[in-house]
């Protein structure tokens, strides 16, 4: 596979490959709607996490509200099924310049890291939706699936092993969702195969940055709470599921 340098160091850093099951269930074009409505609503959280992590360590009140004044259009068209806003395809015109609190070690690598990603999302975002709309795919808001929440429940709650294990949590699931578009892409119609290889580079990058942020901050060995959640992300992905979604383990009729 021409891709096959970006994804080996993330098969490598993943504890399983998605299992033929998902790939059945995903392939199916009854379950496309699905499938690319959880992608689009994934998109979003993911821009969240980042926004979370600037305005909760590193960013002044300013600075954070200028980033929920970015995601607002895009949150109240998922959780609020509002009429769809034109801002949703203006996200590049974010320009503001996000400056870290003083004496923040990791400040400025957090923020940069963060706010590239931010941008990105919400960039795919605007082209899942794109082609939802070509393809007459309303969106419907959906349940979330157990994956993100299930791996979130075992954060620590005191600082800064909080922020090293959120941040870890972000990397498995960056890596598992560029994973999951080149398992799947060559199953897909030409036009959702290039998009969905087209995503892998920035999805690669994602795990990359969450993961060295994750050092820089511990300052030392974080190899056993990466193994921790590799092991509990392969569980979920490898068990049954009764949902299926972009993340989700085997389905089960």
């Amino acid at each position: 596979m021409k891709y096959q340098s970006l994804l080996s160091p993330i098969l490598n850093f993943l504890h399983c490959e998605t299992p033929d099951g998902w790939i059945e269930a995903a392939r199916r074009p009854e379950n496309l709607p699905l499938l690319l409505t959880d992608h689009l609503v994934c998109e979003l959280k993911a821009a969240q996490t980042g926004m979370w992590l600037i305005r909760r360590y590193v960013a002044d009140k300013e600075s954070g509200d200028a980033l929920l004044a970015l995601l607002r259009p895009y949150e109240a068209f998922v959780h609020e099924a509002q009429e769809v806003p034109e801002e949703l395809f203006r996200q590049s015109a974010f320009t503001r310049k996000i400056l870290p609190k003083n004496g923040s070690a990791y400040g400025q690598d957090l923020v940069d890291k963060m706010v590239l990603l931010i941008k990105e999302e919400l960039h795919h975002f605007s082209q899942v939706l794109e082609i939802m709309q070509a393809r007459q795919i309303p969106y419907r808001k959906i349940t979330a699936s157990r994956y993100a929440k299930s791996v979130i429940r075992e954060v620590r709650t005191h600082d800064p092993a909080t922020l090293i294990d959120k941040l870890i949590c972000g990397a498995y699931i960056e890596a598992r969702s560029c994973e999951r578009f080149a398992k799947l892409a060559p199953f897909l119609d030409d036009e959702l195969n290039r998009f969905y290889v087209s995503l892998l580079r920035s999805e690669a990058r994602h795990y990359q940055d969450y993961l060295t942020l994750a050092e820089q901050i511990a300052g030392g060995d974080i190899s056993e709470r990466v193994a921790f959640f590799g092991q509990l992300e392969a569980e979920l992905i490898r068990s049954p599921d009764t949902e299926f979604r972009f993340h989700s383990g085997v389905p089960v009729a």
